[in-house]
């Protein structure tokens, strides 16, 4: 099995030969950042001004001014990423993390991204959704030679248009970006008050198809993901969205996975404001509480934070909130298996029996291997969660200071306002106007006959 000091080793040796000192020295800082808290930028140090966004579990890139040229420096390389604590993957990114650094710029500003690679195979960067100089696109053996390990190539154009992009490879796509290449991009306008927002949340989705036990992604999987992920973590290690009440909200969310995802907001509703191809015009628009993002796309929605509390935000597909989970478990809801369960257990001590009632743990813990997350997990003020993949919490306060991201902890709910159990008594059963009651016939049930369609 590869792990986290082998994998980090052999990166280091990939990288040993990058560039000389001398080449080095002309080169902009390439910051590392392999935490994976979120990381709220600072207002711009140089440059025109713009509201910045905020990563989710993630960082902006810092850059230097040289001649006029804003100038970035993106690192290609191997990264370990915790998914969430207890569990490590053993992927590729940028600046030591996965997803790579969001990268800022001002409509207009002349733009310069060295990019050097780390990776044990050639490699380039395609600019999602950007309008440039045909060899600027980053398709390798199209509009310029691959990327070879060691190597270091410059991208150089104007960001024209104001909007959010991407970035990713265009060389070997099938085995990089199920690695984890990837990266968020925002052009902002020229005017700080056009699209203005109070708080401006971004983060790409991602799925990794990684057997309990191991750390390496399976990167042939087309489908059947075992993790899904926003910015490569899985709640509960998803750091929610904290806002403060009255604030005018965007939240945008990129797909490069193979999949769809309908990103579904609770407690609000929304519009979708942008697409990877610019603003939607306020006329086009219309509300919503659940937006599908396609693979490639990219949406932007917006809101008013008007409803306090603790507000479920998530991807509705149902599988998508579950962490490493298996495709050929059968359904055994209703199946005594009691005894069977007896029989097993003298054979292997702890078994436990699983989805005779559904799902739920129901607060149960059984063993799973190494380096793996359990499939529903979390705990609430009231007791277990049970979600897991893309899911996270828009927290909604009303003493909540501008500019501040920390975690408020749970809300408190006025007086009589939480689902309760009841325990008075219960109305008689009703029926249909016109419809006599009668004993419910019994069900029977032909075995082995064949099935009518």
């Amino acid at each position: 099995m590869t792990n986290r000091r082998s994998f980090l080793t052999g990166a280091a040796l990939i990288g040993a030969g990058m560039v000389s000192r001398a080449g080095a020295a002309s080169l902009p800082e390439a910051p590392l950042q392999p935490a994976a808290a979120t990381a709220v930028p600072p207002p711009p140090p140089t440059g025109r001004p713009f509201n910045p966004v905020v990563t989710l579990n993630g960082w902006s890139l810092p850059w230097r001014m040289k001649d006029n040229v804003k100038e970035f420096h993106l690192v290609a390389e191997p990264v370990v990423r915790e998914i969430a604590p207890g569990m490590f993957a053993n992927l590729w990114g940028y600046n030591g993390q996965t997803p790579g650094p969001t990268i800022e710029v001002v409509e207009g500003d002349r733009v310069r991204i060295f990019v050097t690679n780390k990776l044990p195979e050639n490699t380039s960067v395609h600019w999602h959704g950007q309008i440039l100089p045909n060899g600027m696109d980053g398709v390798s053996g199209v509009t310029q030679p691959a990327i070879p390990p060691g190597k270091t190539f410059v991208y150089e154009f104007v960001a024209k248009h104001a909007g959010t992009f991407m970035y990713h490879p265009h060389a070997d796509e099938m085995a990089q970006m199920a690695m984890g290449m990837m990266g968020f991009w925002v052009t902002h306008p020229k005017d700080p008050a056009l699209h203005a927002v109070d708080r401006d949340f971004v983060f790409l989705l991602s799925a990794y198809d990684i057997e309990p036990g191991s750390y390496t992604p399976k990167i042939n999987t087309m489908l059947d993901f075992n993790l899904w992920t926003f910015n490569s973590r899985a709640f509960p290690a998803i750091d929610p969205m904290v806002v403060r009440k009255g604030d005018r909200v965007r939240i945008r969310a990129g797909n490069l996975t193979m999949t769809n995802h309908p990103i579904h907001l609770h407690g609000h509703t929304f519009e979708v404001t942008g697409t990877d191809g610019g603003w939607v015009k306020p006329a086009a628009r219309w509300p919503e509480v659940t937006t599908d993002i396609a693979v490639g796309q990219m949406r932007a929605i917006e809101f008013i934070a008007d409803n306090p509390g603790d507000w479920a935000f998530h991807c509705h597909k149902s599988h998508h909130t579950m962490n490493a989970m298996g495709h050929d478990v059968p359904t055994m809801i209703g199946v005594d298996h009691r005894g069977v369960a007896e029989k097993i257990n003298k054979l292997v001590p702890g078994y436990m029996v699983m989805g005779e009632k559904g799902g739920s743990m129901g607060g149960m813990q059984m063993p799973i291997p190494e380096n793996t997350l359990p499939m529903m997990t979390g705990t609430g003020q009231y007791g277990e969660i049970e979600m897991g993949g893309m899911f996270t919490l828009l927290k909604v306060r009303e003493n909540q200071a501008r500019g501040d991201y920390s975690d408020p902890g749970w809300y408190k709910h006025p007086q009589g306002s939480v689902a309760r159990e009841w325990t008075g008594e219960l109305p008689p059963p009703s029926t249909a106007p016109n419809v006599p009651v009668t004993k419910a016939a019994a069900l029977k049930v032909k075995r082995n006959a064949p099935h009518r369609h």
